[in-house]
């Protein structure tokens, strides 16, 4: 068994990983292979995440967006926003402060809505 502190710094370290290698190395099938690194470690953080909601199923809305699909918006933001860096283009700058700006906001968004507090009733 896994000690918690390594535990809950796993999708994080997914994550970085697989940023750090698509940023600094230039080889396609370390590219494809560190894509698909973050993306298992989005997906580690929405299992967890979603697990560690509380509250009710029946207070959730429903979305359009299917929920594997939804769940992972703000990373795929992020994910594009490095995909972008890597394009030669004068605009491809502007386009990634932009997704990397959106993808931060929904991170942090819906940290906060995890963080339901169950209330205690006072008058037994």
């Amino acid at each position: 068994m896994l000690s918690r502190p390594f535990y809950e710094a796993l999708p994080y370290s997914y994550i970085a990983i697989g940023t750090c290698c698509l940023l600094l190395l230039e080889q396609t099938l370390v590219q494809i292979l560190a894509v698909v690194v973050y993306i298992l470690g989005s997906r580690v953080y929405a299992l967890r995440s979603a697990n560690r909601r509380t509250d009710p199923k029946k207070r959730r809305k429903r979305g359009r967006i299917p929920s594997y699909l939804y769940e992972h918006i703000p990373s795929l933001c992020l994910l594009g926003s490095i995909l972008l860096t890597k394009l030669d283009l004068k605009a491809a700058p502007i386009f990634a402060l932009i997704c990397c700006s959106y993808g931060i906001y929904l991170f942090v968004l819906r940290a906060s809505y995890r963080k339901h507090q169950i209330v205690a009733s006072e008058f037994r």
